[in-house]
This record gives structure tokens, C-alpha cells and sequence, in this order.
């Protein structure tokens, strides 16, 4: 195939694909982000000083946490239909409803089961509990991700 056999509106749609591609990423990253200051904002603590300073539980914690948002946000993308301003719209509305399920939820469990998340965080070897905490954070962002579709 030469580039003259290229369609004439193949460039339009290669560009509006980008386009979408690159406003998705952008979505989906503040979304993670904000759904990272939700969490640390519910915890004990300065989540982002633990992850830096490489306490295990509070990377572990925190990594289950960003998988759970992606889990999110990517479904929300997945399944928004019609214009990409729609898109992005739905994306945005599930994205931040899944934030506060999962945040609300990861909290209830931690009170429920009793875990003091604030000790586990810092604690400087892995803990039992930050296995039951990333679980529960992975689980529920599955949750709310099926509940998208």
C-alpha cells in the first residue's frame, strides 16, 4: 500500500482519534490523582511522605489503591457513548462516584475489621492488615467498576 491509497478523510480520523486518546489519558490521570488525595486525605498521616520514605504497607496500600482507580476510570471511559464531550463527561461522573464509593467503603471495612491503618501504614515490615486493606481496595474498584457497565 503507497500513501496514495490512503482514504481522503483518513488524517480527520487518525487526528479526532488522538485527540480522544490524549483528552482520555488526561481525564483518567486527574482522576487517579484526585482519587490518590482522597484517600490520603481519609488516612492517618501524609500518604505521599510514607510512599516517598518507602514504608511497605503505605506502598502497598497505595498501589492497590491507584489499581482500583484505573480499574475505575477505565471502564467509565470504556463504556461513555456518544460525542467525546459526553464521553468525557460520563467518565468524569462515574470516576469521581467509584473516588467516593471506594474511599467510603476501604473506610468502613478498616473500621469494621478494627484495623488501625495509621499504625499499619507506618509500621516498617509488612503487615497482615495492609493485605486486607489492598485487597479490599482492588475488590471494591472492581466493584464499582462492573456496576459502570
Amino acid at each position: 500500500m503507497t500513501l496514495a491509497q490512503i482514504g481522503p478523510g483518513f488524517g480527520e480520523v487518525i487526528g479526532r482519534g488522538v485527540g480522544a486518546i490524549l483528552l482520555y489519558a488526561v481525564l483518567g490521570v486527574l482522576l487517579m490523582l484526585l482519587g490518590f488525595y482522597a484517600v490520603d486525605l481519609t488516612t492517618p498521616g501524609k500518604l505521599n511522605r510514607m510512599v516517598r520514605d518507602g514504608f511497605p504497607n503505605a506502598v502497598l496500600v497505595t498501589s492497590a489503591g491507584m489499581v482500583s482507580m484505573a480499574f475505575i476510570v477505565v471502564v467509565a471511559i470504556y463504556t461513555s457513548t456518544g460525542s467525546l464531550v459526553e464521553g468525557m463527561l460520563l467518565s468524569l461522573v462515574f470516576g469521581l462516584v467509584g473516588i467516593v464509593a471506594q474511599v467510603g467503603g476501604v473506610r468502613l471495612l478498616e473500621w469494621v475489621t478494627g484495623i488501625d491503618i495509621g499504625a499499619v501504614l507506618v509500621a516498617d515490615r509488612l503487615q497482615s492488615q495492609a493485605f486486607v486493606v489492598s485487597a479490599a481496595h482492588i475488590a471494591l474498584g472492581l466493584v464499582v467498576a462492573v456496576a459502570i457497565l
